[in-house]
């Protein structure tokens, strides 16, 4: 017991050490390259939108604060023949690398419940307050474009104007679902859009079904009761706000907030979690390239918090090589971490290109270091 309490104490330095190390590192680069989009914004906001950030990042660093513990813990021991001086009293190295273990273990915990959890609704949030408080553009980003909003909507706002945050030039578009031709499209002269509500003033509403508008050319000219029929029949329901100040409220799948955290960037927030994944891998009419993104995604989200496992068990005969120094530790800290991010993405791209090897490529760097750990040790 004294033992453990020993190694513990060696290991919690060099972790949280990395952990604010290796945060600090990656939270400047998110301000460094966003600072010349949010000079003026009050240090508060700024404070907290790097704030947002931190989860997804320590998904990011811990397998290298892992590493790092492991290699200056471990290297310092066996530089001052600590280790050497409990193996001659009959207690096996694997002994003394257990409480190594259990902190990998409880890391890969907490790291799967920020990955899976925490970090996508915080990215939404980073997203949103990064658009709409720190730069003021709000949904200024989205002019021009068709978003899908879920429940069948697709929002496209002509203009929006940051100073009354209103949508102008609204169009609204939400397709039945059995019948691909048949629709209902919404032009509204101005709209906001908050939380998951959009609402609408001076609205036209027009219910098409284009199967019907082949039929319009075979109506004679001579037969205007027949073309009426025909016309009713394409244009099914019309109806127009006659009230200026009447609201057309509709309720949207995506929120705001998700919908800048989707749409405002050229690549997305990372904002599905475990509900919205076990949802498109389990929920019956999910379109099959959607089940595949969800797979893939789910494997990812579980596959880098487990390689603090993996990291820990490669990092350990490392520490008992290279770990002499502190500048010798932190460089073979980085130089696994480096390796196996590289592999890491390597996987995930013949995981992309092929579904059936979506397991096996998104595990592929968590493989490879698992072997090379037992045969290292073994080595060692």
């Amino acid at each position: 017991m004294r033992l453990t309490r020993y190694v513990t104490r060696e290991l919690f330095p060099p972790l949280l050490a990395g952990i604010l190390m290796f945060t600090a590192v990656l939270s400047f680069g998110y301000f460094f390259i966003s600072s010349q989009f949010i000079v003026g914004a009050p240090v508060g906001l700024i404070m907290r939108w790097i704030g947002y950030q931190v989860p997804d990042t320590l998904v990011k660093i811990l397998p290298m604060a892992v590493v790092l513990m492991v290699v200056v813990a471990f290297g310092r021991m066996a530089t001052e023949r600590e280790l050497v001086a409990v193996q001659s009293g009959g207690i096996s190295l694997g002994r003394m690398a257990r409480p190594a273990a259990v902190i990998a273990l409880i890391v890969t915990a907490l790291s799967v419940w920020l990955s899976l959890w925490a970090a996508p609704v915080a990215n939404v949030a980073t997203r949103s307050l990064y658009w709409d408080a720190l730069t003021g553009a709000g949904l200024s980003t989205l002019s021009g474009k068709t978003l899908d909003l879920g429940n069948r909507l697709l929002l496209s706002p002509g203009s929006y104007d940051t100073r009354t945050q209103q949508m102008n030039g609204v169009r609204i578009e939400q397709w039945s679902p059995g019948n691909a031709q048949q629709g209902t499209i919404i032009f509204a002269q101005s709209g906001t859009f908050t939380g998951n509500e959009i609402k609408l003033k001076n609205y036209q509403i027009y219910t098409v079904d284009y199967a019907g508008v082949q039929a319009l050319g075979a109506v004679p000219d001579s037969d205007p009761a027949a073309l009426r029929a025909a016309v009713q029949a394409v244009f099914p329901a019309v109806q127009a706000s006659s009230d200026p100040n009447a609201v057309l409220t509709l309720d949207t799948g995506l929120s705001r907030a998700e919908t800048l955290a989707k749409y405002a960037d050229v690549i997305g927030a990372d904002a599905q979690g475990w509900p919205q994944l076990i949802t498109s891998l389990t929920a019956p009419n999910v379109p099959q390239a959607e089940r595949n993104a969800a797979r893939l995604t789910l494997n990812r989200k579980l596959s880098l918090p487990f390689g603090n496992l993996v990291l820990a068990l490669v990092a350990l005969p490392f520490a008992l090589r290279f770990g002499r120094s502190l500048g010798v530790a932190l460089g073979s800290a980085l130089l696994i971490s480096l390796i196996y991010y590289l592999l890491f993405f390597v996987g995930l791209t013949i995981a992309g290109q092929n579904v059936a090897l979506s397991e096996v490529g998104v595990w592929l760097a968590n493989l490879v270091f698992f072997f090379t750990g037992l045969w290292l040790l073994r080595r060692a």
